[in-house]
């Protein structure tokens, strides 16, 4: 899981490089272009079937991990890289609940104090006008489409965990690009946008970084319980920021410090047990 946050983080580096001139349809096609190819080679080498057991689930994963792919892509090319990354971590919350809805993976009462705690830290790091008079608010629109990504992203997870009785890693991981790539191209060619040779390589470094991130991603959630798992990947925040601060040149704010800092201790709270387990 710590694996895949790097990985994720480095993915969100080469969607800020594009600096949104490619439309996140288009960097969705590539990365699935990119990381199907990869994978046909990994199930190849492998000897593995490609098409699974569960196939409609299998499909859903796909439609829902695509979905989530566009707010992920919008949200970075519309806000600083540790804001979008911040509002993408209310999914380990998300995700604790319908873990416990669908799957009957147990969660205590505090879940209820981790939700407060993630969507004070989201309103924090959001800086509505009304409540923060001197502060200079992120876009509306930004912040719903990052908050649209992380429920999506919490689905997809979820659907995870019930397929890893019976989906290899692989397998699962095959379809997300493959389902990703039946739904983008004709979006782009309604509109495509022909990218620089600088652009293919960050275009390129998308799709390898998201399909080493899912590959771990996938092993991770395939271990753990889907809350602590994804709980454990919350260090992506801080990988985030440091890239942001790095590369980008983005200052990180004390609003948006003190709103991080709530998100954590809501993964932590949903993350903790209140009794050990039998």
């Amino acid at each position: 899981m710590l694996a895949s946050a790097l990985g994720f983080s480095l993915m969100g580096v080469c969607v800020k490089q594009l600096g949104g001139r490619i439309p996140a349809v288009e960097v969705v096609m590539a990365r699935g272009i990119v990381s199907g190819l990869l994978s046909w080679w990994l199930l190849r080498r492998a000897g593995i079937a490609p098409w699974g057991e569960r196939r409609l689930l299998l499909v859903w994963r796909g439609v829902i991990g695509t979905l989530a792919l566009f707010c992920v892509y919008q949200a970075l090319a519309m806000l600083p890289m540790a804001s979008a990354t911040v509002l993408q971590y209310l999914y380990p919350t998300f995700t604790a609940l319908l873990a416990w809805l669908s799957l009957g993976e147990p969660i205590g009462k505090r879940v209820l104090v981790a939700i407060v705690l993630g969507w004070l830290g989201v309103l924090l790091v959001a800086q509505p006008m009304a409540l923060f008079q001197a502060a200079v608010p992120l876009p509306p629109l930004a912040v719903a489409v990052a908050l649209l990504g992380a429920l999506c992203t919490s689905l997809a997870y979820v659907s995870v965990r019930s397929l890893r009785h019976s989906e290899h890693p692989l397998v699962i991981v095959f379809y997300f690009p493959l389902v990703a790539l039946v739904i983008s191209l004709p979006l782009v060619a309604l509109n495509p946008v022909v990218p620089t040779p600088v652009e293919v390589l960050w275009l390129l470094g998308v799709g390898l970084f998201t399909q080493l991130g899912q590959v771990w991603l996938t092993m991770g959630l395939m271990r753990l319980p889907a809350a602590r798992a994804t709980a454990i990947s919350y260090v992506q925040v801080g990988f985030a920021a440091l890239w942001g601060w790095l590369i980008f040149g983005e200052s990180i704010g004390g609003w948006t410090i003190v709103g991080a800092t709530l998100v954590l201790a809501a993964t932590v709270v949903s993350l903790t047990r209140s009794s050990p387990p039998a």
